[in-house]
This record gives structure tokens, sequence and C-alpha cells, in this order.
């Protein structure tokens, strides 16, 4: 894909991820081997939210995924699940039970929230898909409680190393055709592995954290690198 940037970039996020709604979750539970139940249930551990009415934004929700984890550790928590995908949303909401979470269209780069809003705020595979990622991680800082957490599982650029090559294969090759089969959208799945490979690395990432005002900022690498789930305070 030629390199887009701004307004054209984030057109073609959302066209993009509209199109490969429908089949968004079963290619990720595919090209995972089912491995991304459990990082979301990390991720929603990692969160720290307090037990009882607690407040969460899941950022980017998609179609959900994270914001059902957190309501299922903690049934009395309020999780918001916040997208400007449309269409992610709406099959989300065919769900069971779906009404029980309360959906928002928005933008991650300005968000329609009261500073000090949320007691954590998740985000699954969004940070490499916005224009300004210093912007985004300052409205995340602007919305958290003090004492509250951020945490953003994503896919981080590939270390060097022996199985770098393997990583490589995998995800140039066969995922742009399994995701041709499953979605019938091979470029969406080009898209996701190249912006993977000239993303941050975890400790870029955790650096940005830092610049955005959190603090206690850690990460943990898995999927052989390919994955990070990083987290920071308030």
């Amino acid at each position: 894909m030629t390199r887009l940037n701004g307004n054209d970039h984030a057109r073609y996020i959302l066209d993009m991820f509209s199109r490969i709604a429908s089949r968004y979750d079963l290619m990720n539970h595919l090209m995972t081997f089912g491995l991304d139940r459990h990082w979301r249930r990390r991720v929603i551990e990692k969160a720290k939210i307090p037990q009882g009415e607690g407040r969460l934004l899941d950022l980017g929700t998609g179609t959900g995924d994270l914001a059902w984890e957190s309501f299922h550790q903690n049934p009395a928590l309020i999780p918001i699940a916040a997208d400007f995908t449309i269409e992610m949303m709406l099959i989300g909401q065919k769900r069971a039970g779906a009404k029980t979470i309360p959906w928002v269209v928005a933008d991650a780069h300005s968000l329609p929230f009261p500073d000090k809003t949320f007691d954590a705020i998740t985000s699954g595979f969004l940070l490499r898909n916005v224009i300004d990622l210093p912007r985004v991680l300052r409205e995340q800082y602007r919305l958290i409680k003090t004492g509250g957490r951020i945490v953003s599982l994503d896919t981080i650029r590939p270390k060097e190393n022996l199985l770098r090559p393997i990583i490589r294969l995998y995800m140039h090759k066969i995922i742009p055709i399994l995701g041709k089969i499953i979605s019938g959208q091979r470029d969406a799945y080009v898209y996701l592995p190249d912006s993977s490979e000239k993303f941050l690395s975890a400790e870029q990432l955790t650096a940005k954290l830092i610049e955005a005002g959190f603090e206690t900022v850690g990460y943990e690498q898995i999927n052989f690198g390919t994955i990070a789930i990083l987290w920071g305070k308030k």
C-alpha cells in the first residue's frame, strides 16, 4: 500500500475496517491460533480496575471483545465501548446482552468525555493505526483518574532473531492468503502485517507513554515478540 498521511490515512483505515468487520473476529482467532482471547484476559487483569462500579473505556473497541471481557471479570463494572468504525460496533451489538454496554462513536484523537472520567482505558490493536500517537496518548491521560491505568494490546516491530524469517513468511505470505479466503479482502491483510513491521518497538512505545505523562510504565512481549501488552499509571 502506498504510504498515506493525515486524513487520507484515516479514511483508508475506516474503509478497511468497515470492509472486514463481518470476519474480523474470526480472522483474529485464526491468525493467533485462538491466543487473542488469552491476551485480552491479560489486558483486563493488568488494568486493575476497582471491583464494584469502576469505569472502563475500551477505546478502538471494534466488536467489543475487551469490553465484554472486562464485564465478565467484573459484572458490576461500567464499560464503555468506543470506536470510529460503526460497522465494527454493529457486529458487536448483535451479541446477546449487547445492550448492557454503552457503544459510542468516537475518534481516539478527540474524545467526547470529561477529564478524569475513567478508572482505566484499554485498547486492542489501536495504536499502530492512529494518525497522531502522542495526541491519542495525551487524550487517554486526560480521561484517566489519578491512580488509573492505560493498558494497550498491539502488534509491534519484531526484533531481529533466528525466528524472524519464519515470522516474516507467516505475516507477509500466509496471513494475506488467509485474509483473502476468509474475508475476501486480501489488501487489508497485507496492510496489517506491513503496519506492524513499520510500527514502533515495545521500548519506543513505552517511551511514548512516559512522554504523555504516564508513570510505572512497563510491557510484556508475547507471540514470539510480535505482540506487546503495554501499561502505564497516572
